[in-house]
C-alpha cells in the first residue's frame, strides 16, 4: 500500500513583481485562473496526493492567504439566511475538514532553499512535498504531485518534476543530467545545475515547480552557501544529496503545465480552464474565433 505524502510545503513569500500593481494589495497566489485563485488548484492537487498538513512560507506582510482558508462566519451565515445552498457548500469545501494550514514566516528573501528549509519544524522526520503554486499543472486524472508521490514511495527515492524546454531557455531553470531510464517517464538524476548558460546545460531537462524530498535534505540545506543570485538555491541542496550517494529520480508528469508567474501563462490558465467548462468554452471559442477574423 503506498503511503501518503502527508505534508505539503508551499513557498509563497515572493512579491509578485511581475504583476504590479495588481500585487501591491493582492498576492500573486491570489490572483484567480476563472473563479480560483491559483493557490486553490495548488492545495487540491496537495490534498489529492494525501496531505493533511499543508505549510505556507510566507512574509509578514501577506494576510490573503492565510484569511482565504480561513473560515467566513459572517459570509456563512448570509448565505445560509439566503438559501444560498451551492455557494455555501463551494465555500465550505475550499479545505477539506481533515487538512490544517500552519503559516511560517520568511523574514527575508533568500531563496527556495531557505524557503524550504523554514518549514523544517513542521516537516520532522519524514518524506515531503513543495509546491510552487506559479505551476499550474492540470491533469483530468491523478494531480501531478500525487503520481510523484506514488514514484517516490515504489523506489524509495526523492522526485522532481521535470519537462523539456527549449535549449536557449535553460538559464531560466534548475536543469538535471538524468540519462538513466526507470521507466517510460522517469529517470536517474546524476548531476543538477541551477540556471546554466545553454552551452553548459547538461541536458533540456528542466526542474519545475513539484518535489517530493526526504527529510535528510534540510540538513543539506543547512549547509548550503549562497548560490545563483545571491539566494541559498534548493537545487544546490539536492545536488549535494546527489553527492553523498541520495536518490533522486527526474519525473515527466502527466497533465499540462502553465506558468503563471507571468501574464502569458495567466491568460493560457485561463482560456484552458475555461475551455473545460461547458457554459464558458462556446463563449471562449466565439471569441477566439471573431479575434482571428482579419480586420
Amino acid at each position: 500500500m503506498t503511503q501518503p505524502l502527508r505534508k505539503v510545503v508551499f513557498p509563497v513569500a515572493g512579491l509578485g513583481t511581475r504583476f504590479l500593481p495588481a500585487t501591491k494589495v493582492v498576492a500573486k497566489e491570489m490572483l484567480p485562473v476563472l473563479d480560483r485563485p491559483l493557490i486553490q488548484y495548488a492545495v487540491d492537487e496537495a490534498v489529492d496526493a494525501g496531505a493533511d498538513t499543508l505549510v505556507f512560507v510566507t512574509n509578514r506582510y501577506k494576510h490573503a492567504i492565510a484569511d482565504y482558508f480561513d473560515k467566513a462566519y459572517e459570509l456563512e451565515e448570509k448565505l445560509a439566511e439566503k438559501n444560498k445552498d451551492e455557494l455555501l457548500s463551494i465555500l465550505r469545501g475550499i479545505l477539506p475538514r481533515h487538512v490544517r494550514c500552519v503559516f511560517v514566516t520568511q523574514p527575508e528573501a533568500l531563496g527556495l532553499g531557505d524557503a524550504v528549509l523554514r518549514a523544517a519544524p513542521v516537516v520532522g522526520n519524514e518524506r515531503f512535498g513543495v509546491m510552487l503554486p506559479d505551476d499550474l499543472i492540470w491533469n483530468k486524472g491523478k494531480g501531478a504531485l500525487r503520481q510523484m508521490a506514488e514514484v517516490a514511495e515504489a523506489n524509495q527515492a526523492g522526485v522532481i518534476a521535470v519537462e523539456e524546454v527549449p535549449e536557449k531557455d535553460t538559464d531560466k531553470y534548475g536543469i538535471v543530467d538524468a540519462k538513466e531510464r526507470l521507466g517510460d517517464r522517469t529517470n536517474v538524476i546524476t548531476h543538477m545545475v541551477e540556471k546554466p548558460k545553454p552551452a553548459d546545460a547538461p541536458s533540456n531537462l528542466a526542474v519545475v515547480g513539484r518535489y517530493v524530498l526526504p527529510s535528510e535534505i534540510f540538513e543539506y540545506l543547512r549547509n548550503t552557501k549562497e548560490g545563483a543570485g545571491g539566494e541559498i538555491q534548493l537545487t544546490d541542496a539536492i545536488e549535494n544529496l546527489l553527492k553523498d550517494k541520495g536518490r533522486v529520480l527526474a519525473y515527466r508528469f502527466e497533465g499540462t503545465r502553465f506558468d503563471c508567474g507571468n501574464k502569458a501563462g495567466l491568460v493560457r490558465a485561463t482560456m484552458a480552464m475555461a475551455l473545460e467548462d461547458p457554459k464558458l468554452a462556446p463563449i471562449v471559442r466565439e471569441f477566439a474565433n471573431k479575434s482571428a477574423v482579419p480586420t
